[in-house]
């Protein structure tokens, strides 16, 4: 036995039953008010029925497949998560491995990053883990997702790319190794605006912005009806798992992660009330901090598994490990741990004036690791030269400067009215705030021009084969 958990013996309620119901006959040995059989055959079923309580699932989101970072490729990282990804599913004997959307940085992904995907999918049932639930985030594409559906669910890899017109088409029942109910799973994707609500002409931004809280409370609703129905039909209760993508209320985020709005107006910050009370455990996806959200232990985002940008460097990146146990009302309990994940490439972001930037170099030379750096130059004296100083210093070392920032450049420019500034310091709604200001728009008519802008955004990173295969945000 590892761990607590069952390594030859795998006992379900299903193989108990017949132990149970013949191990005290009407009128043969007495029973306790409760029903239980007598102490033999209790001594027995309590050792037994420690092992139903150890099944374990594994929360984990925002592997962003594909994905650069300032125009370096990250394929080794991929590996190396995937690799030790699948060593912790063995060695931690998980039964379920839920992922929270966003498994690929764009919705038309490269060889690579799908050789990857069912490359990992395919080596997953040597673990022991039985059953892997997908779900799409707003970076993947749902039709790409939901195009192997039928092929994968041999392999017991279940697929949910978009919302369903029946939500209770994403409530899977996931059995054990003897066919016995184990884990309810209510696969709930990000849910695409088209998905939730209904456009009408001449609607306000009010009444938009509700019927899209209306529509997100209600798809989460009929999920939850429709998992309680399949719990109670069943001969022995068990744990529900909820899952979304989306931003709730509360969330951290971290400068520099790139994690966009995904909703038009208020509405993108998503309260945890609208998550039904059936839920044991809620495993979100799309922020990529690791957090429990709102203060409550069972609604969890695990995190992205490598930093996504220089913000997110010296940030600890962890799976979340889940087990159900029982309190007093027999309720089920989750119990997490988080599980640390490896730093495949490191990454530092360096700020200061020049001799302060040169002895970080420097010790970092020392450390003969390799190291990608974002420098960030706050000196007071103008150094126009700053690039090839620094391109001189860490030459013939394993250190790579990715980005440069010269702020004192950029506080120069700020002097005469406007920053120097790259297309990686905007979003699209910078881009756009900026036009509107070179035309004077008048400030009467710009929130309804933002707000159609962002329909348009909204759209076209709805659409298949609409993302481009650049920095994108999370």
């Amino acid at each position: 036995m590892t761990g607590g958990h069952p390594v030859a013996l795998r006992v379900t309620y299903t193989q108990l039953k017949p132990l149970w119901q013949n191990g005290a006959t009407a009128g043969s040995h007495p029973r306790c008010c409760c029903g239980a059989p007598p102490l033999r055959y209790s001594v027995h079923i309590f050792i037994l029925l420690a092992f139903i309580t150890t099944m374990k699932i594994l929360h984990t989101s925002d592997w962003h497949l594909g994905r650069t970072l300032y125009g370096r490729r990250r394929q080794a990282e991929f590996v190396a998560f995937l690799d030790w990804l699948l060593q912790r599913l063995a060695s931690e004997q998980v039964d379920v491995l839920v992922v929270a959307g966003d498994i690929f940085d764009t919705s038309t992904p490269g060889t690579a990053a799908q050789e990857l995907y069912y490359r990992f999918l395919a080596r997953v049932g040597k673990t022991g883990c039985r059953h892997v639930v997908i779900v799409g985030g707003n970076h993947d594409s749902p039709s790409f997702l939901d195009a192997p559906a039928g092929l994968l669910r041999a392999l017991d890899v279940h697929v949910v790319g978009q919302a369903c017109a029946d939500p209770a088409d994403q409530v899977l029942l996931l059995r054990d190794a003897a066919g016995a109910p184990q884990l309810i799973v209510c696969a709930v994707p990000y849910l695409r605006d088209r998905d939730i609500r209904q456009a009408e002409a001449d609607e306000s931004i009010r009444d938009k912005e509700q019927k899209l809280q209306d529509g997100i409370r209600a798809h989460y609703a009929a999920i939850g009806a429709a998992a309680s129905t399949l719990n109670a039909g069943l001969e022995r209760a068990v744990p529900v798992i909820g899952t979304g993508h989306l931003f709730a209320a509360g969330g951290q985020t971290v400068e520099g992660d790139g994690v966009r709005e995904l909703y038009v107006g208020s509405l993108a910050h998503v309260h945890t009330g609208v998550f039904p009370g059936c839920f044991d455990y809620v495993a979100l996806g799309h922020l990529h901090v690791p957090q429990q959200v709102g203060g409550q232990a069972h609604i969890r985002y695990s995190g992205s598994p490598l930093p996504m940008g220089f913000g997110e460097a010296r940030q600890q990146k962890s799976l979340c490990l889940v087990q159900f146990a029982r309190d007093g009302q027999q309720a089920f309990v989750p119990q997490v741990e988080l599980l640390d994940i490896p730093v495949f490439q490191r990454l530092e972001r360096i700020a200061g004036n020049l001799p302060d930037i040169s002895l970080r170099l420097q010790a970092l030379r020392d450390e003969n690791e390799p190291v990608w750096l974002e420098v960030l130059y706050t000196g007071v004296e103008i150094a126009s030269d700053l690039r090839e100083q620094l391109e001189e210093q860490v030459a013939g070392s394993a250190l790579e400067i990715l980005r440069i920032r010269n702020q004192r450049v950029v506080q120069q420019v700020l002097e005469q009215g406007r920053a120097e500034e790259t297309l990686d310091d905007l979003s699209e709604l910078d881009v756009f705030g900026r036009c509107l200001d070179a035309h004077q728009v008048p400030e009467q008519q710009r929130d309804e021009l933002l707000h159609s802008y962002q329909q348009v955004l909204e759209s076209l990173h709805d659409a298949d084969g609409m993302a481009g295969q650049g920095e994108q945000p999370a």
